[in-house]
């Protein structure tokens, strides 16, 4: 248990989260949407610092960050809870542990030395704050941020972009690259499926590029509930506002959790999507989870050349020379390309 960052205290013990933009105002002996943050007469706590439920070793690649230090590893982590309620959730049984458990916490204990250097003797480039949505555990994901910033190992968030200015303000010192889910373009579906809004997330993703992160957009593309080509459009000309050069990963759903009705997404609404968004300027638009597409490449955006081959999360290739084309000299955007 850790002494929350970012609430302020209201009256009759109640105190007001201000981490994410959910805004919890928790009574005493009450917890938060997340399910991790405490109100314990009239202080707010961490439940899970330290507790990590999942700590394993990816290829940068999985987050996505296709143009991120392309080719590297990522020592990832995370802990129970989330702050959304997403019915399609592929890690389900860790963000939604402590509800469906009765509000348990589980986990093993660390400390944000030993991730560090556990990361750095697996020799990984960064640390990867991920499984579910890292701004619940924001408290030791921002020590753990600092000690590794300062040992040469960069920090990345692979985030629902739900937290609030303050929190995205606090980290972003420390965080080198984000990647930001884009679920929908409607609100519609952000409080059906994932218990949320839209407009914060697209504030996120605008203050992240203003704050000079790093920024990758995902969108999984589910059939029946965002897969018109209106809607994916919109979500091209967003991204589009934000940076020609912010990739959007556009991915396949497979049926899970809540959502086994649905059907595996048609590959041809994948090449659709990456269609619509470099019809919209888009420089780097990439298919998910189907091995082999060719949309996992990336190419000039100048002439077209292949110049980092991909096949799933398997890392072929980078013909780039000094982060530029071989062919036309184009310089490709991103960090350590």
């Amino acid at each position: 248990m850790k002494d929350a960052l970012l609430y302020e205290s209201l009256d009759g013990n109640r105190v007001r989260c201000n981490l994410c933009n959910h805004g919890c105002k928790i009574q005493a002996g009450k917890r938060g949407i997340c399910g991790v943050r405490e109100n314990q007469d009239g202080k707010l706590y961490s439940l899970v610092y330290g507790k990590i439920i999942a700590e394993h070793i990816d290829p940068i690649e999985k987050k996505p960050l296709f143009n991120f230090l392309p080719g590297s590893r990522a020592f990832s982590i995370g802990t129970v809870g989330c702050n959304f309620r997403c019915k399609h959730c592929q890690n389900f049984d860790i963000s939604q542990y402590p509800q469906r458990h009765k509000g348990e916490i589980i986990g093993q204990d660390r400390i944000p030395e030993q991730i560090v250097a556990a990361a750095k003797s697996a020799g990984c480039e960064t640390i990867a704050y991920t499984y579910t949505e890292p701004t619940i555990f924001f408290e030791f994901a921002h020590d753990t941020a600092m000690l590794a910033q300062k040992e040469g190992i960069k920090n990345i968030f692979v985030s629902n972009g739900y937290m609030s200015s303050k929190a995205a303000y606090q980290i972003a010192p420390y965080l080198d690259a984000i990647n930001i889910d884009v679920k929908a373009f409607t609100d519609k579906f952000y409080k059906e499926i994932c218990g949320a809004r839209l407009k914060p997330v697209l504030e996120t993703i605008r203050l992240m590029k203003k704050l000079g992160v790093w920024v990758e957009t995902t969108t999984l593309i589910i059939p029946g509930l965002n897969d018109e080509d209106d809607e994916l459009r919109d979500i091209a000309r967003f991204v589009k506002s934000v940076g020609l050069e912010v990739p959007w990963h556009v991915t396949r759903f497979y049926p899970t959790y809540k959502l086994m009705d649905r059907p595996l997404t048609p590959v041809g609404t994948l090449r659709r999507a990456r269609d619509i968004g470099m019809e919209e300027g888009l420089r780097y638009v990439y298919e998910g989870n189907v091995p082999g597409e060719a949309g996992e490449n990336t190419y000039c955006p100048d002439c077209g050349t292949v110049v980092i081959e991909r096949s799933g999360l398997g890392f072929m290739r980078n013909d780039l020379q000094n982060g530029k084309c071989p062919d036309c000299g184009t310089k490709i955007d991103g960090v350590g390309m």
